[in-house]
């Protein structure tokens, strides 16, 4: 039998554990930069303490080398990032890319290449701390469905991740899901689409228990929206739409009582009802291929791209039907554009670049300039979209020189940093620290740790 002493000191042991466990307890948030773009999708981090200055020999933590092809930026969750890369192999013997045609003619893109090789797409994960490889896996080994922008890779889209699933995404050669140990959870194909023999460009993004993807594809007549199950891999709805091929990441939006799913397009803006699929509004479109992700902020979204047209639209959330020409549209604009590069929005104020580099500054209620054609010191082609964090906003360049702007309406610039190497991907604040994907390494920027002694 048990003493009455013991069974009370097992009572009151009890008592503690479940004290300790009761539903009010708080879990530490975790350190992550889960997505494309970071928690928001709009590449901005209310921590503090990140560092702002670094050099090839300067707040370097760790330099870890990555193999293959591959301009995915780094996704974090806590002592874990996720990277994604491809592979080429040797042309294969009868193998080709899907055909495309472009105002009803044959079309073939004179910088698609690589359709017609063996390609290898691996996840890949590191530990945060010391930038040791944990593991790496093969999703996917064969020929491709299309071929790929001589400038990028069969790794162009950002992972995701929740914290206990990563969410890899190869366009038309599937997505596929793992555990933090590297198992295989589930994959998916939901279904080939084609993009002008230039890859897939858009990222997954998460939104309670869905994966959500944007598949535009060629002309438009077999795109569409998709969400699925994150724990399954199962298709929950499937939205067609009307829209031509595109690389932008859709993003998430509060709308006061609802969330809207905001898609970026030629044809249109479109707004999405992110739990069903169902089209809540939509706008004039950017009029162009569009690569650059959407930018939320005081209540108004703004798309942009470049080629063929520069358009910049500014719309208030929260609209039914067609808004174009409605009061929902908050202000357009013709210039500033980039064609890859993504912008960020910071308090009362957008911040807009090209593709060369320069910054234009607007109100992002009125569209007003604070200032436009803010040049870097160093000129070079932009690919990476903007950071922001600690009132600077980060622009980094393919040279690998990342120069640091003071936000607000006059343009300043307080440095530069060069990290010695090629940067195509966007930059990873998160946890005290900066990761930056170079065209050959994932690196860790960071303060080194005092000793106590």
């Amino acid at each position: 039998m048990i003493s009455s002493t013991r069974l009370l000191s097992t009572l009151v042991i009890c008592a503690v554990v479940v004290s300790t466990q009761s539903p009010h307890a708080v879990e530490p948030e975790p350190r992550a930069w889960p997505q494309w773009r970071g928690p928001s999708g709009q590449g901005t981090t209310t921590e503090t303490g990140l560092p702002s200055e670094w050099g090839p020999a300067k707040n370097i933590l760790w330099k870890t080398p990555v193999s293959g092809r591959g301009y995915s930026s780094p996704v974090v969750w806590n002592k874990h990032i996720f990277l994604t890369t491809s592979v080429e192999g040797d042309v294969v013997p009868g193998a080709s890319p899907a055909a495309h045609m472009l105002e009803g003619s044959p079309f073939v893109h004179p910088d698609a290449e690589a359709g017609d090789k063996k390609h290898t797409l691996v996840v890949m994960a590191l530990d945060a701390e010391s930038g040791k490889v944990l593991w790496q896996q093969t999703a996917y080994e064969g020929t491709v469905y299309d071929a790929r922008h001589r400038k990028g890779s069969f790794a162009n889209t950002t992972p995701a991740t929740d914290g206990e699933l990563v969410y890899a995404w190869f366009g038309s050669e599937g997505l596929y899901a793992y555990d933090f140990r590297g198992r295989l959870a589930w994959k998916a194909r939901p279904g080939p689409f084609r993009a002008f023999g230039m890859g897939t460009g858009s990222s997954p993004i998460l939104y309670k228990n869905l994966v959500i993807l944007q598949c535009d594809d060629d002309n438009g007549e077999r795109s569409f929206v998709v969400a699925l199950d994150k724990r399954t891999g199962k298709e929950v709805w499937r939205t067609n739409r009307a829209i031509q091929a595109n690389w932008s990441t859709p993003v998430i939006a509060s709308a006061g009582t609802r969330d809207e799913l905001i898609t970026s397009g030629n044809e249109f803006v479109t707004a999405y009802d992110p739990r069903s699929g169902e089209e809540l509004w939509r706008a004039k479109g950017t009029g162009s291929w569009t690569v650059a992700s959407p930018v939320v902020g005081q209540g108004i979204v703004v798309a942009s791209a470049l080629h063929e047209t520069k358009r910049a639209v500014a719309i208030r959330l929260g609209g039914r039907g067609d808004v174009t020409g409605t009061s929902q549209i908050v202000w357009e604009r013709d210039r500033g554009t980039a064609y890859t590069p993504s912008a960020v929005a910071l308090g009362d104020y957008i911040y807009m670049l090209t593709d060369a580099g320069l910054i234009t500054c607007l109100d992002i209620r009125t569209g007003a300039v604070k200032y436009e054609g803010g040049r870097p010191p160093t000129p070079a082609r932009v690919w990476s979209s903007l950071v922001a964090y600690d009132n600077r906003i980060f622009l980094t360049n393919e040279d690998g020189d990342t120069h640091v702007i003071r936000a607000g309406p006059a343009f300043e610039i307080e440095r530069t940093n060069s990290i010695g190497e090629p940067v195509y991907a966007s930059l990873a604040p998160v946890g005290g620290r900066v990761y930056i994907r170079t065209h050959a390494h994932l690196v860790a920027i960071g303060a080194p740790v005092k000793s106590a002694n």
